[in-house]
């Protein structure tokens, strides 16, 4: 995969993001979108030999559109200055996230503003077992990748049904349930980009499987 030639493109792009100009260049965008799924294939037979429950995702299955939802985010450009995919993406799953682009380049997995049943599921089981997820996330190996869950929206007072004196409060007052790992340019065009790759799925594994068996129970 020449990342290299796809930066170039995304930055085309931005500075002509419009139809014309990707129906003018589609074979580009098309030859790297190719390249970049058959990079994907590499990298999930790999990552499907690190743990058993790894669920297999091809390339085509993983890879996002590079269109924006222009029905819900109508201020939107037409297209995303990044290449994204998930993989290990089990229906209903927290999938590993790899997002590759101009603004962001970074690596991530969990739930990001879960939907309310969801989210009680997860406030459920730290309710039954807070403890594991505060162990996960005390993990010194784990604070040092990622510092902590990802900073987003947080209730003011406690969730419904559960007290202000919990012992895990602190936790069941978040909305997203994520966490990420940046990388920059210089990361991804290194030769052990993969092993980087490899390297965070691994830490971020235990917290991806608290919260799909949060959801599964």
């Amino acid at each position: 995969m020449n990342f290299n030639d796809l930066f170039h493109f995304l930055e085309e792009l931005q500075q002509n993001n419009t139809k014309e100009w990707m129906d003018a260049n589609r074979k580009w965008y098309k030859s790297l979108r190719n390249d970049f799924i058959t990079w994907l294939d590499d990298l999930d037979i790999t990552m499907a030999q690190l743990h058993d429950d790894y669920y297999p995702t091809p390339g085509k299955k993983g890879i996002n559109r590079i269109n924006n939802n222009l029905m819900f985010h109508p201020n939107k450009p037409i297209y995303k200055d990044h290449f994204g995919a998930g993989l290990d993406k089990a229906p209903s799953s927290a999938d590993f996230y790899i997002e590759i682009g101009l603004k962001n380049c970074l690596l991530a997995g969990g739930r990001w503003r879960p939907d309310s049943k969801t989210l009680g599921s997860i406030r459920d089981a730290i309710d039954y077992n807070g403890e594991e997820l505060q162990k996960i996330l005390d993990k010194p190996s784990f604070k040092k990748m990622f510092g902590g869950l990802y900073e987003d929206e947080k209730l003011v007072s406690s969730p419904k049904g559960f007290s202000n004196d919990h012992p895990h409060i602190e936790l069941l007052r978040n909305k997203t349930f994520a966490v990420e790992y940046k990388l920059t340019k210089k990361d991804v065009l290194r030769d052990d980009f993969k092993e980087k790759i490899i390297e965070v799925y691994k830490e971020m594994l235990s917290f991806r499987q608290y919260l799909n068996q949060a959801v599964t129970v």
